[in-house]
Order: structure tokens, then C-alpha cells, then sequence
């Protein structure tokens, strides 16, 4: 009899262990599942460039010289924070139509030389970030996950950028200091076009957003980097799918640039 019970008690847990591990397999599944918008589809629709901008509307030889740009790729170098070269093309190509830029996190400065080389000659590209002697001003809350504020601090170590002691340095104003406490009310309608790629952590996102939203011209471009999914930069996706609520949010196909146009009127 005490065999028989020592045996049930060990399939008893045997069965017990096998449902947990494949519970959580299950879990670990619908979770990429869901990253990869089978299981529910992303919140953001999609739209190609072409109906973003005519300029990237294709011909019968492929994309038109309209998009030509001065371009500096990534690579397969994992540059912290950097945008894909598909994603560094659209904004230099975007550049090139505006006369007044701003960019929430310089990070290497890639994107602001690259707005800067391909924008008209009398652009101003202002760019912000956060610098290595101010980390401690970094206001993180309880809505911001771990990983996006260490994310955030771990890119705020620049004091030099690509776009440094370059000819293009004369059209860049470099701020330093934190987004959040940034007075955005003298660029009150002032912008063509602004990039949001600073901290990804979710009260972050908002902060920046709230901001660019009363700096952009009616008819201006904002766009935000990494929308990836539920999964990966969650902070992001999260505090974009809340604002799609309020503004016309659209996701490019095949990147992790959701754009915005303002309004005319």
C-alpha cells in the first residue's frame, strides 16, 4: 500500500510539473503571437511611404530621384537607439522638404547630421538630450518600465556627435537637458517636421508627444521611433496606443516609424 501511494504521489506531481511547463510554453506562445499581431492585430494601421508622401510613389524604373539623399547606414553595427537605413532613408528624404526640424533624443547625433545634410540650406535642425553630467534630473515614474528608463540613461553618454566639426554643424542647435522640464512654448507652431526617439520609457512619451503636438505646423510631420509591438519596447506601443485615441496615428509599413500629420486647420 505505501508503494502505491508513493506512486500516485509522484505522477501527481509529474502531471502537475508537465502542466505547468506547458502552460507557460502556451503563454510564452500567444505572447509572441500576439507580438507578431496574429493573435489580435497591432493598434496602428498601416500605410506604405507613397501614401505618406507622393515622393516615394514608384515608377515603372523604381523609385524616382525625388528620394535621392545623402546617407550615412547603419550597417550591421547595433547602434544604441539608431534607426534601420530604411527608416534613416524616409527621414533624410522628409528632410529635404522641411525648413524647420526638431528631434527629441540626439543619441550619436546620426539622424540630426542627416536631417541637417539633406534638408535646404536655410533649415535649422534643433535637436535635445539628455547629457552625461545631468543623468540625475532624469524623472522616471511608476508607469515606466525598467528597461526603457536604463534604455534612457545608458544612451544619455554623448558630448560629442557625428554631426561634430562637420560643415552641416552650422545648421544644428544642440540643447542639453531634460525633455520633460524643456520650455517647448517658443516653438509653438514653428516646425515642419520633429522626431521623437528620446527615452522610450511611457510617461517619456507622452511628455514629448504633448510637447511636439503644440510645436508642429498645421500640415507638419511628427514621427516616433520603435513602435514594435507588445513585446518589444512595450512602453512605446503602449503610450502610442493611448494617444491614437486622440490624433490620427498611422504605422509605415515594414519600419517602427509611426507618423502623424497635423491638421491644416
Amino acid at each position: 500500500m505505501t508503494y502505491i501511494v508513493v506512486f500516485l504521489s509522484v505522477s501527481t506531481a509529474l502531471l502537475l510539473l508537465s502542466t505547468l511547463y506547458f502552460m507557460n510554453k502556451y503563454g510564452e506562445y500567444r505572447e509572441k503571437m500576439k507580438q507578431k499581431g496574429l493573435f489580435s492585430s497591432w493598434h496602428l494601421s498601416k500605410i506604405s511611404p507613397e501614401d505618406l508622401d507622393p515622393m516615394f510613389k514608384t515608377n515603372h524604373l523604381g523609385l524616382r530621384l525625388e528620394t535621392e539623399v545623402r546617407f550615412v547606414g547603419r550597417g550591421s553595427l547595433n547602434v544604441p537607439g539608431g534607426t534601420s537605413d530604411a527608416e534613416a532613408w524616409i527621414l533624410s528624404a522628409l528632410a529635404k522638404k522641411a525648413k524647420n526640424i526638431f528631434e527629441f533624443g540626439t543619441c550619436t547625433g546620426k539622424t540630426t547630421y542627416l536631417f541637417a545634410a539633406n534638408s535646404p540650406e536655410e533649415t535649422k535642425v534643433t535637436t535635445i538630450t539628455l547629457s552625461p553630467n545631468e543623468i540625475e534630473e532624469y524623472q522616471s515614474t511608476q508607469a515606466d518600465s525598467k528597461d526603457s528608463i536604463q534604455d534612457a540613461l545608458e544612451e544619455s553618454v554623448f558630448t560629442d556627435f557625428l554631426y561634430s566639426n562637420t560643415p552641416e554643424e552650422k545648421k544644428i542647435v544642440q540643447l542639453f537637458g531634460d525633455s520633460k522640464t524643456f520650455d517647448e512654448s517658443p516653438y509653438h507652431a514653428q516646425m515642419d517636421l520633429i522626431f521623437i526617439d528620446g527615452s522610450h520609457a511611457y510617461s517619456y512619451v507622452l511628455s514629448d508627444s504633448e510637447k511636439a503636438l503644440k510645436m508642429i505646423k498645421p500640415g507638419g510631420l511628427i514621427l516616433w521611433h520603435d513602435y514594435r509591438g507588445p513585446r518589444e519596447v512595450k512602453d512605446v506601443y503602449k503610450a502610442l496606443n493611448g494617444l491614437s485615441s486622440k490624433i490620427d496615428l498611422k504605422l509605415i509599413e515594414g519600419m517602427s516609424l509611426a507618423v502623424h500629420r497635423a491638421p491644416l486647420s
